[in-house]
């Protein structure tokens, strides 16, 4: 299983960031996604899922509102549109299945400032 998430970068408080995530190794159209990310010095937390089906699943709290998730299973790709983003959001973004059991790829850093 590979998961390669891009996307990510710098932005100022109020930006936006659309993330992707593109799977390989895996029938990615029968597995519910999610998304995760890992605030410096904080443990890896769950944002948002989406079944294979494409029904999000619970936003976190903090996103809700904000972040909105989609998928293309013709594409194997996960995606993860981020809105009025804050301080807060910063930190590395995953993708993994929805209990977080494939091994981890390299995430996608954003960076907002205030």
């Amino acid at each position: 299983v590979q998961l390669q998430a891009s996307g990510g970068g710098l932005v100022q408080a109020g930006g936006s960031l659309r993330l992707s995530c593109a799977a390989s190794g895996i029938t990615f159209s029968a597995i519910n996604m999610g998304w995760f990310r890992q605030a410096p010095g904080k443990e890896r937390e769950y944002v948002v899922g989406m079944t294979r089906g494409g029904t999000p699943t619970n936003y976190a709290d903090s996103v809700k509102g904000r972040f909105t998730i989609s998928r293309d299973n013709a594409k194997n790709t996960v995606y993860l549109q981020m809105n009025n983003l804050k301080p807060e959001d910063t930190g590395v973004y995953y993708c993994n299945n929805l209990v977080g059991t494939f091994t981890w790829g390299q995430g996608t850093l954003v960076t907002v400032s205030s």
